[in-house]
Parts: structure tokens; C-alpha cells; sequence
């Protein structure tokens, strides 16, 4: 989907009017128009469009979800013909409405409880990101949950939902593994599945990072949601040294920019301009 040493921004463009970050700033088709125009305009590769939050609330079902996000897709794709676009979804039947009007990837935040959504992305050619939710029911919070090895427990179940994926069709260059920061664990597995981030870049599936102003990360600054854009930026940093290759953000700028520094520390990048002791 994307050269082996580029590092790939995903905006979120929620469709709720609950969402924890943005509390429905994007609710409405306008809005999340105009949030998609700035989004790619500010360098983001894919664009998720999701349609539920993950946290606990009303319930939604598959009609009223694709009520919010079915034909926002086709809207999307007709004004970005180039974009990525992925869905946060966990249901098949709005996976196949939506790769029906033009999506390339299906984000499955909770971790294949849908099995057949590996099935449609199979059949409609979809990528598909392969999550490591706790092994809970979507929109649950974790309690005292814990394991023997929060990453082998990851690695193992993401990595088998990825060759499972395969094994039904999906092809293998549109599967990413997502380790899930905050789905069905506590901050410090978190920390933990990000200072051992290469143990799952070397299972040879590209790592997405989904971080952007999570819990655990304000517990570690003690910071509300509005002011966690610097310890999201220093993990999106770090990720990005160790391997990381998407990073699904908010603040879509923000994230490109620290994206682009590192990769110019790596090597991979050049000066955008030269000045400094050359002219």
C-alpha cells in the first residue's frame, strides 16, 4: 500500500456526535467534508471515517451506523479519487455497503469479533487492519484486566487474525496489525506494547499505532484530552524510531510533521529546503 520505509498519517474523521476528542465536531456531512479537505491538506495518506466511538454508550446498530457513514464514502471518494480511505468497523454488513462505495480498508478496531469482515474484505479487494481489542465485546472498558505478557498475548492474536485474513483472500500487502493502545488494557500495558514495539514489527506485518490522545497517555502527563498533543507526539516519535509505519491521528499536521523529522534523523528523507551554510 505504501513504500517500505514511509511513514503514513491516517486522520480520524469521526461521524458521532460523541466522540471523546473532537465531541462531534464532525458529526455533520459539512463539517466532516471540510475535516477531510484539511486532513489531506495537512498531509495525512488515509483517511478513517468511523461511525461509532469505542467507548461505551448508546447503542447503535449496523443501520443507523451506515446511516452516518454510508454515501459519506462515495462523497469522499468522488472528491479524493487518490486517497486511501479506511472505515473504523467491526461489522461485516457495513463493511460490504461501504467497500461497495469505494473504501480500501477496513479498520477493525475490535479485533475480528465479526469474523465474516475478513470474508468481505476478501471479496471486495479491501485491505484490513487486524486489532488486538483484550478479547472483549466492542465498546467495553477493561477491568483489572491482565496477562502474562500483554505483547506475546498481541502478537499472537494479531498475527493470527493477519494469516487468517490471508488465508481467506485478503491480500497480504493491505494487512496491518494494530496493537490496540487502550482496547481491553490498562496504561502500563500500553506503555508496554510500545517500548516493545519491535517484537511486532519483526513478526513482518507493518505495525499501525493508534494512540492519538488516549488514556494512557494522559495518565502518564495527568493531562485532560485537550492537552495531550505533546505526549501523543512523543510516542508517535518513538513508534515511528522503532518501526511503527501508520499512525492514526487527530491533530493530522501535528503528527506529519514529527513523522517527517524522524524521518529525515533515519535517513530516509531529504531537506525540503537547503539554506543554512549553502547559500
Amino acid at each position: 500500500m505504501f513504500g517500505p520505509s514511509e511513514l503514513v498519517v491516517m486522520a480520524i474523521v469521526n461521524r458521532t456526535p460523541d466522540s471523546f476528542f473532537d465531541r462531534g465536531a464532525t458529526y455533520g456531512e459539512a463539517e466532516a467534508l471540510a475535516a477531510v479537505e484539511a486532513a489531506v491538506g495537512g498531509g495525512a495518506a488515509i483517511i478513517d471515517i468511523g461511525g461509532i466511538k469505542a467507548a461505551p454508550g448508546e447503542e447503535i446498530d449496523a443501520a443507523e451506523e451506515l446511516r452516518r457513514i454510508g454515501g459519506f464514502v462515495s462523497a469522499v471518494r468522488g472528491r479524493h479519487p487518490d486517497v486511501v480511505i479506511s472505515v473504523d468497523t467491526w461489522r461485516a454488513e457495513v463493511g460490504r455497503v461501504v467497500a461497495g462505495e469505494g473504501a480500501d480498508l477496513l479498520n477493525d478496531a475490535w479485533g475480528g469479533v465479526d469474523p465474516e469482515l475478513a470474508e468481505v474484505a476478501a471479496e471486495f479487494g479491501t485491505g484490513l487492519v487486524c486489532t488486538h481489542a483484550g478479547h472483549l465485546p466492542p465498546r467495553t472498558r477493561p477491568h483489572r484486566i491482565a496477562y502474562d505478557d500483554v505483547v506475546a498475548d498481541i502478537a499472537a492474536t494479531t498475527v493470527g487474525l493477519a494469516e487468517r485474513a490471508v488465508s481467506l483472500g485478503v491480500r497480504p500487502d493491505g494487512v496491518l496489525i494494530d496493537p490496540g493502545h487502550d482496547f481491553g488494557k490498562n496504561s502500563r500495558h500500553s506503555l508496554e506494547a510500545t517500548r516493545r514495539l519491535p517484537e511486532l514489527v519483526a513478526t513482518g506485518w507493518p505495525v499501525l499505532m493508534a494512540m492519538s490522545n488516549k488514556d494512557f497517555v494522559g495518565e502518564v502527563l495527568d493531562a485532560p484530552v485537550d492537552e495531550r498533543l505533546e505526549g501523543t507526539l512523543a510516542a508517535t516519535a518513538v513508534a515511528a524510531w522503532l518501526g511503527a509505519r501508520v499512525f492514526r491521528a487527530h491533530q493530522v499536521t501535528a503528527t506529519w510533521r514529527a513523522l517527517r523529522m524522524v524521518a529525515a534523523l533515519r535517513g530516509d528523507v531529504d531537506l525540503r529546503i537547503a539554506r543554512r551554510g549553502v547559500v
